[in-house]
């Protein structure tokens, strides 16, 4: 027996020992979510799998303050060691920031800035030499006379801000050039058009001669509202299709300016920092213009770069795939040791109970037997007899109030989990009835009744609502589904009926769940 049980405990532990747990857990809160993160995101996974003990978890706030916020505390509570994050703007992220920095965490902020000094190290482009170079280019390429419409990006954020300084501080050289108008954006193609062509309904007469977005999407969405007439520059020179660089060859924008993403950059100084190396506290990253002149070679090389990238990836899952198999072999030749080590415990276990109890029964009948009379002892024998067989099963067991104390917790728990596997296969059923319930248990109504009632203290209707009320909740957490559709899958024929009952439940209306 106690060698049974060190054999077991040794499988477990050298089970755990396979698990592989990464030594440093970096948390990447980007503030948004476009084409321009996707690529840093992607770079930063490349960066780490040369690091095979960083772990990255990655939240994005689609331009919500309030939602990262919430995003960059949960990273933290999460237990991460060091927190990259992007602020969506200047001021209003700076608190959740300190507050993980005020922890002892390590954070980097990178590509916009924070309201706050409380950050281990900053990583971006120059913002405002991005503005001032492509104010330059303006000039030059309006011949310094002509009328400019701006678009900006997000308010508040220090990227915007600082492109507009310096776009501004470039045109004071030229004063016939002329700025008709500033819009304010918020990066996305979608705002950019809207705001233009409001622009434009009350200024039909204003002759616009170039448009600087200041991203190369805000430029293009001012390009579907003005039409190709003017000329467009943005910022951002992505590669790949659609990216600024492609706009720039293909004459849809005359001029961007790359803004590079650099993930790899911003992993190697996260490591450093984790490692205890030392670091720069501030890194500006290079960046260049693209115009027609160099955008055919620039794009030939990013895409490049790109097949490069993607073939190490490729590389790399098929390593995975290796790895991961090799670790499920080993996972499972422990596990089966594991599991036979548990069978021979439980069997060694469920014959020591047994024989302890047909002991106990012979020594009760033995008892029972001495002291009774000899023309009585036939009976007992018989009596005895019958009662050796096992046990009832629960579903020809009799449960009610009078003898639920006299009934094996066992017998109860297992009553109570077959009811609840039954309630939950029938929760989108709408139209299930208690006697549908029963059925499947192989029972009455009045047998599932009194069952339930004395087990629970509850109906089976009550259960069955409470089952329903639960899914619905987990549903409204965790999908994005509206509250009729959550009524509807968890079996409410009406959403009114399932907002008052959700309300009864929980002291709410399912629509505050998500808030």
């Amino acid at each position: 027996m106690n060698k049974t049980v060190i054999l077991l405990l040794v499988s477990l532990f050298l089970l755990a020992c396979t698990e592989k747990k990464p030594r440093y857990v970096i948390g990447v809160s980007q503030c948004s979510e476009d084409i321009w993160r996707e690529k840093q995101n992607a770079e930063l996974r490349m960066a780490a799998y040369f690091h095979d003990n960083v772990d990255l978890r990655f939240a994005a706030a689609y331009d919500s303050d309030e939602r990262q916020i919430q995003q960059i505390d949960s990273l933290v509570a999460t237990g991460i060691d060091l927190l990259i994050v992007a602020p969506n703007q200047v001021a209003t992220i700076s608190p959740a920031i300190d507050r993980a920095y005020d922890k002892g965490i390590p954070v980097i902020v990178f590509e916009r800035k924070t309201g706050s000094q409380k950050h281990t190290a900053f990583i971006s482009a120059d913002n405002y030499e991005m503005g001032r170079v492509m104010g330059e280019y303006i000039i030059s390429r309006l011949h310094g006379h002509g009328n400019v419409l701006e678009i900006k990006g997000l308010d508040g954020s220090s990227p915007s801000i600082e492109r507009h300084n310096g776009f501004i501080e470039a045109l004071k050289n030229a004063p016939d050039i002329k700025v008709v108008a500033s819009l304010q954006g918020d990066w996305t193609e979608p705002t950019a058009y809207k705001t233009t062509k409001e622009w434009l309904y009350n200024n039909k007469d204003v002759r616009v001669d170039l448009v600087f977005g200041a991203n190369d999407r805000t430029a293009m969405g001012a390009r579907k509202a003005l039409g190709p007439t003017p000329l467009y520059c943005g910022i951002d020179g992505l590669p790949g299709k659609n990216g600024g660089i492609q706009l720039v060859r293909d004459s849809l924008l005359d001029a961007s300016y790359i803004y590079p993403t650099h993930g790899d950059q911003i992993i190697e100084l996260a490591v450093r920092i984790l490692e205890g190396k030392t670091y720069d506290k501030e890194t500006m990253l290079m960046s260049a213009l693209v115009t027609r002149d160099n955008a055919k070679v620039l794009l030939m090389q990013s895409e490049e770069l790109m097949r490069q990238a993607v073939r190490l990836d490729m590389m790399h899952d098929k390593a995975d795939v290796y790895l991961h198999k090799l670790d499920t072999q080993r996972v499972i030749n422990w596990l089966a040791v594991g599991v036979i080590a548990l069978l021979v415990v439980v069997f060694v276990l469920f014959y020591l109970y047994h024989l302890r109890k047909i002991t106990l029964q012979r020594e009760r009948v033995v008892n029972t037997l001495w002291n009774m009379k000899p023309e009585n002892v036939a009976v007992v024998s018989e009596s005895v007899e019958k009662a050796e067989p096992a046990e009832e099963s629960m579903s020809e067991a009799t449960v009610n109030s009078e003898n639920i104390e006299n009934v094996e917790p066992a017998t109860v728990s297992y009553f109570i989990t077959r009811f609840k596997e039954v309630v939950e296969a029938r929760l989108e059923d709408s139209d299930v009835s208690v006697e549908d319930l029963a059925a499947d248990m192989n029972l009455s109504r009045v047998q599932l009744y009194r069952k339930v009632k004395a087990v629970t203290g509850s109906s089976p209707v009550e259960l069955l609502r409470t089952a329903r009320l639960n899914r619905a909740y987990q549903l409204l957490l965790t999908t994005d589904k509206s509250v009729s559709e959550v009524a509807y899958i968890v079996g409410f024929t009406a959403p009114s009926y399932f907002t008052k009952c959700f309300k009864e439940e929980y002291g709410m209306v399912p629509g505050d769940v998500r808030k």
